[in-house]
């Protein structure tokens, strides 16, 4: 597990019909504010202010097509116009079990990316696909090699 200090942001967040949104800049939309869109978006901050990862080469909440069906993955990087690394967010009481990585596997036999993250927030997990093992730091995207 990698444990991640999340930067401090002034988020956006409004209310409409009783339901809180918040402004998601990667996307530059308003979205529902979910327990798990909090932590896609401290994620996201995470990946841009910590980390230095282009919000241009990051995308979030876009359709693929995994074995004739349509699902959404939370976060994809790109590197040198290929996806790079998944990661699948989960709100903070969600556990990170063996359900979670065969969600993150299925999109990965789509998106053939280097690294899978899985995270809720709380705790954080990295598998390199080369290398086949957990990863006991986050990786940099700027030396990070392409697998």
């Amino acid at each position: 597990m990698i444990k991640l200090t999340y930067p401090t942001h002034n988020f956006r967040i409004k209310e409409e019909a009783n339901k809180e949104f918040i402004f998601d800049e990667v996307r530059r939309q308003w979205t529902r504010l979910s327990p798990e869109e909090w932590v896609r978006q401290n994620f996201l901050q995470y990946l841009i202010q910590v980390k230095r990862y282009p919000a241009s080469l990051i995308s979030v909440e876009k359709e693929i097509k995994t074995r004739e069906l349509k699902k959404r993955y939370d976060i994809v990087v790109y590197k040198k116009e290929r996806p790079w690394m998944i990661v699948e967010c989960k709100e903070m009481e969600v556990p990170l079990n063996d359900a979670v990585i065969k969600q993150v596997l299925n999109y990965n036999a789509y998106l053939d990316v280097d690294f899978l993250v899985i995270t809720n927030g709380s705790s954080t997990h990295v598998f390199e696909t080369c290398s086949q093992q957990w990863l006991s730091d986050f990786p940099d995207y700027d030396n990070a090699q392409i697998g």
